[in-house]
């Protein structure tokens, strides 16, 4: 990774006194200490215990997005529990995470939190999940360390648009000097309830799906959130890294690294995101040699909470479908249709109705704040 990847702190480290995350059913939470890092992981270890002839549980890692936090991933990590081993993280800076010691935020920085978690647990290969900006940072571990990744699930990821869509501007323009501190000033009245309902109104589809009680959790923890006092400086230098990853060229291009993925990909995409366009679906499915595209038509840039039961879905297909190719029993024809050809698997694409029926409407505490790419 280029050297322009290891900026300097802007502020010095500050610590952190949080109390600890909130967890759902069958989650627990520790911190992973590592030299000038700490990170907060969310765990929900697999039901039962396999027997003959069952599938044995794999270790899955999933990775939030900008303004997220492993709480993003709890209603999809509660649908795998049959499948994975699966732990969610905080990234330095978020969530519960304290700050890393030299206030890196870039994706690059963010990739090797991840390596570094995934190499001081030796968990590797791990099914991995990215989501939004996290998804960016998963093409990139996946990219440099393909021995850490089984396979790949990106959820809207925040790879490069040049110009992004005109609702990612808001978020993009987080960036620029002063721009936070006008935003401080204009919304300084705002109620947490105000903030988590523009909030949900940017990340869902349909922001009225998201129960009462699931709104209340996600004002307090938005709240939370805004008291600590390196909040803004993670949120902007964050946005910054976003920003500066989508300029960088040549072999450390987003771009360039999705090429170099070799796990099975799945590509999910919303059709009403507001930060990531459904456009780049077909680049990213053009991109990644050996992928799968899932298109939600009413879901937005957090499909993994909005419609976790599609995404299960998706995944389940995608494990089918490795499973088959590895038995030399043929091919499937699209994400969850077995079919009859063999030899390697080529692009899949199907396309989720996103009905009410498949939704999964508050299970656990699913609607963490979640801002942008």
């Amino acid at each position: 990774m280029p050297s322009t990847d290891h900026p300097r702190a802007a502020v010095a480290p500050a610590s952190v006194p949080p109390k600890g995350p909130v967890l759902a059913d069958g989650e627990s939470a520790r911190t992973v200490s590592l030299p000038g890092l700490s990170l907060v992981v969310r765990s929900r270890r697999a039901a039962g215990t396999p027997g003959d002839g069952e599938r044995v549980p794999q270790p899955a890692l999933f990775v939030h997005g900008l303004g997220g936090s492993s709480q993003n991933w709890s209603a999809l990590m509660a649908r795998l529990t049959d499948l994975v081993d699966g732990q969610a993280v905080d990234l330095p800076g978020f969530g519960h995470s304290p700050p890393p010691d030299d206030g890196n935020y870039t994706i690059a920085g963010h990739a090797r939190a991840v390596i570094r978690l995934l190499d001081a647990e030796g968990r590797g290969p791990v099914h991995l999940f990215g989501n939004s900006m996290g998804g960016a940072v998963s093409v990139k571990v996946a990219a440099t360390r393909p021995d850490l990744v089984r396979t790949l699930t990106l959820v809207s990821p925040a790879l490069p648009e040049v110009p992004p869509q005109l609702t990612a501007w808001p978020t993009a323009l987080a960036a620029m000097p002063g721009v936070v501190a006008l935003y401080d000033r204009l919304t300084r009245d705002w109620t947490p309830e105000r903030r988590t309902a523009a909030l949900l109104g940017l990340c869902y589809g349909d922001p009225s799906s998201v129960p009462e009680n699931v709104r209340a959790d996600a004002s307090r923890e938005y709240q939370r959130r805004l008291d600590l006092p390196y909040f803004w400086d993670v949120m902007v230098r964050s946005t910054r890294g976003i920003v500066d990853a989508y300029t960088i060229g040549g072999q450390h291009a987003l771009w360039r690294q999705a090429e170099r993925v070799l796990a099975p990909t799945l590509l999910v995409y919303g059709g009403r995101d507001k930060l990531v366009s459904v456009r780049r679906a077909r680049r990213a499915a053009r991109a990644f040699r050996d992928r799968r595209l899932l298109i939600i038509p009413d879901s937005g840039h957090v499909a993994m909470m909005e419609h976790p039961a599609l995404v299960d879905r998706a995944f389940r297909d995608l494990l089918h479908e490795i499973a088959v190719r590895e038995d030399g029993e043929g091919g499937v024809d699209a994400v969850g249709a077995p079919g009859t050809g063999s030899g390697p698997a080529g692009p899949r694409d199907a396309a989720g109705t996103g009905s009410p029926g498949d939704r999964d409407r508050g299970t656990g505490p699913t609607t963490a704040a979640a801002t942008g790419s």
